[in-house]
């Protein structure tokens, strides 16, 4: 048994998405496939485009076998911690082999020379770091030039390193490698070149089209449109999810819980929610009450220093109420659990490969985490939940207002015989 692991969030799931998985499967040789996904919000600081079990219904249905839940703290962060969350998830399990990760330079060298720098983080990088960082830049822009003022003073910059560090997949990937070195696992990192749009594309142009010009394009005119440009999957199971919710989920729909949260928060509290730093919470206060919908308030905090995804982070983070406190207590017993979303035949056997080899608990039925007599799971497992909740509440229609659901789902089952 030869297992891949693949970091995802799938929102959606598409051609790009479908090419790398065939293509990682192929040159690594792995018969056997895992995602570790985000579920209910998604790294950038959205809420999923759609729900984490139709996600995961395309997932399997389209080649993977094994899902599990990106436990939602980890989930809505910076990449490096998104990354970090997701390796040492995979990396616990103790059965997996390789990683398979896109990127736009497709050259995992240079990417594992960088993040062994962003690991060790020498004297001379950290100086820099700093000074970049005191001149209000933010924290990705200060170490892209203080990693280009260490090369250039130790003589190595030969490269466009710079350049490297513009292209969101190639941090993710980095960020991915990073991990591994800290974490000193033996799973192998491997790098597919991405093909087609720029993920931040929001044009929708050809069958490699980005995710984002994927959600647009849905958003604004009829799915049947764009059939030709979905796999197969994606397109009916997002047709079943419409049929069931009615309406995809934005931003916009959490503008009024947001509005009170902020209207109503006092700055000390606010100083201690995740990525809150310099008097950011002063900007967020003063907007909230100066403006009535959260998209005036994200494009009017953003500066230099704080780009839009972190802003867009910090308000989920208020949301579901995680402050710093709370996530390094989690994060320095993680992973506590398994969170199964779905599976085919060749999952179920992943599934019984890890059982074999890992002490963590693995949560199939969510209401037996109850059973386990462990406050840091039930801590950590409290947060899933409520994204769920917080997930649904924000559709648009009321019959899509429910909750409980992560009592209500099983996972999804998928055998030889199952068709979608």
């Amino acid at each position: 048994m030869k297992v891949l692991g693949i970091i995802s969030e799938y929102n959606p799931f598409h051609y790009g998405h479908l090419y790398h998985l065939e293509k990682s499967k192929k040159i690594t040789g792995c018969n056997f496939s895992i995602a570790v996904m985000s579920g209910s919000f998604v790294q950038r600081g959205e809420p999923s485009f759609i729900d984490k079990w139709t996600k995961t219904k395309i997932a399997i249905d389209s080649g993977i076998d094994l899902v599990l839940e990106l436990p939602s703290i980890f989930s809505v962060q910076s990449a490096e911690l998104f990354a970090y969350g997701g390796v040492k998830l995979l990396d616990s399990l103790n059965i997996v082999d390789y990683i398979s990760f896109g990127s736009e330079l497709g050259e995992l060298e240079i990417l594992k020379f960088i993040a062994e720098i962003f690991a060790r983080e020498p004297y001379y990088f950290k100086l820099m770091l700093k000074k970049y960082l005191d001149e209000g830049n933010s924290y990705s822009v200060s170490r892209s030039l203080a990693l280009e003022s260490f090369l250039k003073k130790d003589g190595r910059n030969k490269c466009n390193y710079t350049n490297i560090l513009k292209s969101p997949n190639n941090i993710l990937a980095i960020e991915y490698l990073k991990a591994l070195y800290i974490l000193n696992s033996n799973i192998k990192p491997f790098t597919i070149k991405r093909v087609g749009s720029d993920y931040k594309e929001t044009l929708f142009n050809n069958k490699y089209s980005s995710a984002t010009s994927i959600r647009n394009k849905i958003l604004k005119g009829d799915l049947k449109e764009i059939k030709n440009y979905l796999p197969e999957a994606t397109y009916y199971h997002i047709n079943q999810y419409l049929n069931e919710y009615d309406s995809f989920n934005t931003m916009e729909n959490y503008s009024h819980i947001l509005l009170y949260l902020l209207r109503t928060i006092d700055k000390n509290s606010l100083s201690k929610i995740m990525d809150i730093e310099d008097g950011l919470e002063n900007r967020l206060i003063n907007y909230g009450f100066k403006y009535n919908n959260i998209t005036q308030i994200i494009n009017n905090t953003i500066t230099k220093r704080y780009p839009k995804t972190r802003i867009q982070r910090i308000l989920i983070h208020l949301l579901m109420g995680i402050n710093k406190d709370i996530f390094l207590e989690l994060k320095n017993t993680y992973p506590q659990y398994i969170r199964v979303l779905g599976m085919n035949n060749k999952g179920m056997n992943i599934l019984n490969k890890i059982k074999q080899n890992t002490n963590i608990s693995i949560i199939n039925k969510f209401a037996d985490y109850k059973k386990e007599n462990n406050l840091q799971l039930h801590k950590m497992i409290y947060y899933d939940k409520k994204s769920t909740d917080l997930y649904f509440l924000g559709l648009q229609k009321e019959k899509s207002r429910i909750s409980n659901l992560d009592y209500l789902k099983s996972p999804y089952i998928k055998n030889s015989r199952t068709n979608f």
